[in-house]
């Protein structure tokens, strides 16, 4: 029984697909060391407050404080995998076109890739600092909408350098639509690989389908330093003629997970349509129709 290992045979292959194809990897870091690890600790140090000086006394600098520490356990959870086969006189009757290479990346793109980035933009939602209902947005109302997010993220002091908006194709449109918005569309290869289509306010904008966003999402303004998403393992192989099966027996496992720092949640700005289950630290309802 032969054995391919796509994994290591594609590996290059598979890994530009995903990147090319994911519309999350933005939104993300994967600065934490998971190897050997299910869960990884993060520690969340306080700091001392400022004081005047004084210049005499024995407490000159000020009360001595002491800092807390607490803790964010991130520990993975999702562990998928699939398992198909190709029959011999298939793949021969459809003159190659069903065949392992082509059938794992078609499994990559239209549905781990999707798969992830929607569990992604889930999680991000889910731990975002700032939250906006609003129930319609307009190509009026739209501009507005987007630079209350650029003002949130500018008094939660975010990095400009790492933000991105990421909008559904309904919002992307009305955007197009706004007399307001000056789009930038003059972007590179590079960027459009990433899925960045244009640039507002200084931010890449990621048109991202709403199945993987989010349907109850507008748009979402969100730093790659607010979010980590480990990629464990992904593993895909085939096993030629295994027993009961006359022809290629394909299968594979991701194991990957994504987690919002706590102490980065107002690194996220979340413009929704209707409030989502779950404490936030500003919720502004507006009802435009």
């Amino acid at each position: 029984m032969a054995v391919t290992d796509y994994a290591k045979k594609y590996s290059g292959a598979v890994d530009e697909k995903f990147k090319a194809e994911a519309k999350s990897e933005g939104a993300i870091n994967k600065d934490f060391d998971f190897v050997g690890a299910k869960t990884v600790v993060v520690y969340n140090v306080s700091t001392s407050k400022m004081n005047d000086y004084k210049r005499t006394g024995n407490s000159r600098y000020g009360e001595v404080e002491d800092l807390n520490v607490g803790s964010q356990e991130m520990t993975m959870t999702k562990d998928r995998s699939f398992s198909f086969a190709i029959d011999k006189m298939d793949e021969d009757e459809t003159g190659g076109a069903l065949n392992a290479g082509k059938a794992l990346a078609r499994q990559i793109k239209e549905v781990i890739i999707p798969e992830v980035d929607a569990y992604r933009f889930n999680n991000i939602l889910s731990g975002a600092g700032n939250e906006k209902v609003v129930a319609s947005l307009t190509k009026t109302n739209i501009y507005d909408e987007i630079t209350a997010g650029t003002e949130a993220q500018e008094e939660a002091e975010v990095p400009l350098v790492g933000r991105y908006l990421y909008v559904t194709p309904a919002t992307y449109k009305l955007m197009k639509q706004s007399t307001d918005i000056i789009l930038d569309t003059e972007i590179g290869q590079e960027m459009r690989v990433k899925g960045i289509v244009a640039m507002v306010d200084d931010m890449p904008v990621v048109r991202v389908p709403a199945n993987r966003l989010g349907a109850n999402v507008h748009f979402i303004i969100t730093h790659s330093m607010a979010a980590t998403s480990p990629v464990k393992l992904a593993e895909y192989k085939t096993h030629t003629d295994v027993p009961g099966i006359s022809g290629e027996l394909c299968e594979g496992r991701v194991y990957y997970d994504c987690f919002v720092l706590e102490n980065k949640a107002d690194a996220i700005y979340a413009c929704v349509k209707t409030a989502t289950v779950k404490e936030v630290k500003k919720v502004d309802v507006e009802d435009q129709e």
